[in-house]
């Protein structure tokens, strides 16, 4: 207990002494560096109280979305696994025994905006690391054979995933909001894709070539490190790459005029699961309307709700009822997953979910809910800088949607100026029925 106490009073320390929270307007806690070089890689290098310790994000701003040629879906998340296959220079198994004999942390994710790789590692391995980051960008290389056995592996995680019934109802969900528009499939890509990926080997050098360029990538470096010697490393390790980003033609999704409803059958045994979901803007740091809607999933459906407590405390309806409102860069949605106990209940607790939002549309939030919403964000957000990886982990979509760091302060500076009217507002604007989708997930046993 002391030691927990020593930790949150002395990250307290920290962030205050960085002037969190104070009157000019900042909230994010570190002072930070930002330099382009000629290629156009961004790079942010942000200091932080963390002795010996570095985090190191390579933002690559293509995910899902960027997938718009028809039949070649996942190839997104595809390069995520690929880019472990190494280079001449560094194969696979030569990078992992490096990392390893650091203690490195190294990993990726890919989502629907971005594809993020990450290490964690000691200060005295930071030029190393920023060779073999530098090299598997700028030289990932891989044959045929390898690239069929990495693709059939995504083809295994594809159904690894289909046991789940939260990755059927995903599935139905985004295939029936969304017309044209890229997010219609998720991150893994659609089945009839995967399956075909082994027979595409010169389209994922293409895919490669467009996307995995300088102008592409944002470098975040966080932790003891001094902003010179960050700069020479990248210059001497990064200058050398070659510009040639493609811009994907992304089909705009065309106003949705009617809500739309769809249900789909799990093969197994589950409980009933319920989607309702509105289409949402694109982000905007700046934008009142969004932030007010985007505070709506806490307000109405977070865990301090009414509805949370009606449904699942007291009347014990729903095993799970929760918000995913989106932080996207093009208008996606924004949701309310519910798992209810008995199907008899399913129509019953969809309604509640609606009634929620009427509620808001009519009714003001209390000041004093909205005014504490608000602190408890921003004291959440503070928390959380405690580490150098959470620091770059926290900013990778920001930089994936921005490439900003100062998109922190700019969003924090927006919601403290949202009352509840404006929450009243955003409620009518984005929760009407033309916007709705629907999804119901049943069990097949």
């Amino acid at each position: 207990m002391r030691f927990l106490l020593f930790t949150f009073f002395g990250t307290l320390i920290m962030l205050t002494s960085f002037g969190a929270g104070s009157g000019d307007g900042k909230i994010f806690p570190f002072e930070y560096s930002e330099f382009t070089l000629d290629n156009g890689l961004k790079v942010f290098v942000i200091p932080t109280p963390n002795p010996g310790l570095i985090s190191y994000y390579s933002v690559v701003r293509t995910g899902s979305r960027d997938e718009y040629e028809e039949g070649h879906s996942g190839f997104a998340h595809f390069f995520e696994h690929m880019m472990f296959r190494g280079t001449k220079k560094y194969p696979g198994s030569v990078y992992d025994n490096i990392t390893v004999a650091m203690g490195a942390d190294a990993n990726a994710y890919t989502t629907d905006d971005y594809t993020c790789y990450h290490l964690s590692f000691t200060k005295d391995n930071l030029e190393k690391i920023a060779e073999i980051e530098s090299d598997r960008f700028q030289n990932l290389s891989y044959e045929e054979d390898a690239f069929k056995t990495e693709s059939g592996a995504v083809y295994g995680e594809y159904r690894k995933g289909k046991t789940s019934p939260s990755f059927w109802m995903e599935e139905k969900l985004f295939e029936t909001a969304f017309d044209k528009h890229t997010y219609k499939h998720t991150t893994i890509g659609f089945e009839k894709d995967i399956a075909a990926m082994p027979t595409m080997y010169q389209y994922s050098i293409d895919f490669l070539k467009r996307y995995y360029r300088p102008e592409n990538i944002v470098l975040c470096i966080v932790g003891d490190v001094q902003k010179d010697k960050v700069m020479d490393l990248v210059k001497k390790y990064y200058g050398n790459w070659q510009k040639g980003y493609v811009t994907p033609q992304i089909q705009n999704e065309p106003v949705q005029t009617a809500p739309r409803v769809a249900s789909v059958k799990y093969p197994g045994k589950t409980l009933p699961m319920i989607a309702v979901a509105f289409k949402s803007g694109a982000f905007n740091p700046t934008d009142k309307n969004y932030f007010a809607t985007s505070l709506i999933g806490d307000l109405a459906f977070g865990e301090t709700s009414d509805i949370y407590k009606k449904l699942f405390i007291k009347e014990q309806k729903v095993q799970m009822i929760a918000p995913e409102f989106s932080e996207n860069r093009d208008p996606n949605l924004n949701s309310v997953y519910a798992i209810v106990k008995d199907a008899k209940d399913v129509e019953y607790v969809k309604n509640e979910i609606l009634n929620e939002l009427t509620k808001l549309q009519n009714t003001p939030v209390s000041q004093q809910k909205l005014d504490n919403l608000k602190k408890h964000m921003k004291y959440g957000y503070l928390m959380s800088q405690d580490t150098p990886d959470k620091v770059a982990g926290g900013l990778a979509r920001i930089l994936a949607l921005t490439t900003d760091v100062e998109t922190i302060n700019k969003m924090f500076n927006t919601i403290q100026t949202i009352s509840p009217a404006d929450v009243m507002n955003a409620a009518k604007t984005m929760f009407v029925p033309e916007h709705r989708t629907i999804v119901t997930l049943t069990g097949g046993k």
